[in-house]
Order: C-alpha cells, then structure tokens, then sequence
C-alpha cells in the first residue's frame, strides 16, 4: 500500500444563499442532517479565531460527508471570498480531501507551489446528546488563483466523533457515502486541471471514456471537458467554467432510493450504476445516487 497524506474526499461543500430551503431539499432527498453549526476560524496560522460569516448542516456517513454552507451575518465578514462565488452560481463550489497527516500535506502542496496558507485552525460549536462541543480541524488552503472553481483544501479532523455521531449516520435513502465529485472544465484546460489535481491528490489519472479520474483510497475526483459533460448529462446547466457540475452518493440499494426520492416529487434520471437528479431540484448541483 502507498502511504499518502491525503486519503479521500472528505467532504463536498454547496453554497446556498437559502439554508431553510436547501436542507428542507436534502432532508427530502432522504439525508438525515445535522443542525446548523456556525463556523469559527482564523486566516493566518495561531490567527485569532472569529466568526467566519459562514455556518453549516451536513449529510455524514462515517468518514465522508455532504456540507451545506449558508452565509450569515452582514457580509462585512467573509474571510473565504465565500460571496463572490455565491455571485456566480448557488451550488457546489468546494472540496475538502481528507489529511492522514496535515504537516506532510502542507510541505508537499507548498513545495509544488499550490498553496502558501500554512496550518490554519478552524472550529465550531456542534450538539451532542452531552451538550455542546467543539469541533476543530487543521486545515491547508490551496491558493485559490489556482483553483478558479472554487475554495479547495485539505483538513484534518482533530474530533471526529463530534462531525459524525452515530445518530446522524441513517439517511432514509440508505446513503453510505461520497463517492465521487465532477468538474467540468473548457477543453482548453482540461489537461492542465488533470495534471493539478493529480499534483494536488498525489495520484495518477486514469481514464473511463471522456472522464478522467482522480482516485483516491476513498472517493474519487472525475474531470471531464464541457462538451462531453453536455452529452453526458444533456439539459444540465452550467453556469460557468470551471463548474463543480455534481456529485454522487454510494446508497444500499438503488432502486429504494429512486422509489423514496421520486416519491418525494423529484424528477430522476437513468445513469450507470444508478440514476440522478439534476441541478435545478438539487440546489444547483447534479446529484446521484449509485449502488456499491
């Protein structure tokens, strides 16, 4: 087995201007989610930490999850540039890959010139059935004029248990997972944005027809030019280039989940492996749902 400082996707994050909206989708989507939880943070290492403008509900499974991120606040805070993507498009505009070792993983993405954020601290206050706890997390930023589709980091959990507590991790749907995430890139910059993903993951792309895949341990990371995605998945939008297009879920059973989303009233769609539901009834990102 090869030893990487960075295991998986450990979690996606869509951006929502309406939370009450947004979780009201996925909870009728069949995910259980946590409560709202609000975002402290520093943006210099042993910064003071402060209220980040930003709080969040999430979709856990164990050791992934799907993050919900609203704004809050005035918007005189906003230390990620969290508004301007927001500006964009509302849906999915991060990825967090999961550290086995936040120090290693620094070195590295500083030495190939991908990031210069340091260690960063982050927390923030969640329930427990014993009251409430603080999360924390270590995290690296990568520098973001060289990820224009969005805010993208890599974070270590120094609580775990407190993200996913066993009485969130059953979603009616019968979700296991995250299992993938897509962007979709210009033509002109898809081998550019293979080649930086694979610097970024320290792994090999493979490819399955139009899509290159980035994987890793647990999950995996499908780029795949414009114009492929538009016959991948005709009729989906997309907003802008680059695009965090969608992301899907590993569920138990595949055909549960269809009868349990489409007799929520969404509209679902044939797939391999399963089916998904497109940006517009997911809250701006394609969402599927495949058996493993």
């Amino acid at each position: 087995m090869i030893a990487r400082d960075i295991d998986r996707i450990d979690h996606s994050v869509l951006y929502t201007t309406d939370m009450d909206a947004t979780a009201a989708a996925y909870e009728a989507l069949g995910f259980t989610l946590s409560p709202l939880s609000l975002h402290m943070g520093s943006d210099r290492p042993g910064g003071e930490r402060r209220p980040m403008g930003a709080g969040n509900r999430c979709a856990v499974f164990g050791r992934t999850y799907l993050e919900l991120l609203g704004l809050y606040g005035d918007g005189s805070v906003d230390p990620w540039n969290i508004r301007p993507l927001i500006a964009q498009y509302e849906g999915l505009h991060g990825y967090s890959f999961g550290c086995t070792d936040i120090e290693t993983a620094e070195k590295r993405l500083r030495a190939v010139g991908l990031s210069s954020s340091g260690v960063l601290p982050l927390q923030r206050d969640v329930d427990t059935p014993d009251g409430v706890a603080r999360a924390r997390f270590q995290a690296v930023h990568l520098d973001r004029a060289l990820t224009p589709e969005g805010l993208i980091h890599a974070a270590y959990h120094l609580t775990p248990e407190l993200i996913h507590q066993p009485r969130y991790l059953e979603h009616a749907n019968g979700a296991t997972g995250l299992y993938s995430v897509l962007l979709v890139v210009d033509e002109a910059d898809l081998e550019s944005t293979v080649a930086r993903y694979a610097l970024i993951l320290d792994t090999e792309p493979v490819t399955e027809g139009p899509v290159h895949v980035l994987p890793l341990p647990l999950g995996r990371v499908e780029v795949v030019a414009v114009s492929a995605f538009r016959a991948m998945m005709p009729g989906e939008p997309v907003p802008a280039l680059p695009y965090m297009a969608g992301q899907a879920v590993s569920v138990r059973d595949v055909r549960a989940a269809r009868d349990l989303v489409e007799g929520n009233g969404f509209t679902t769609r044939d797939m391999p492996g399963g089916f998904f539901v497109g940006a517009a009834q997911a809250r701006g990102a394609a969402l599927a749902f495949l058996e493993m």
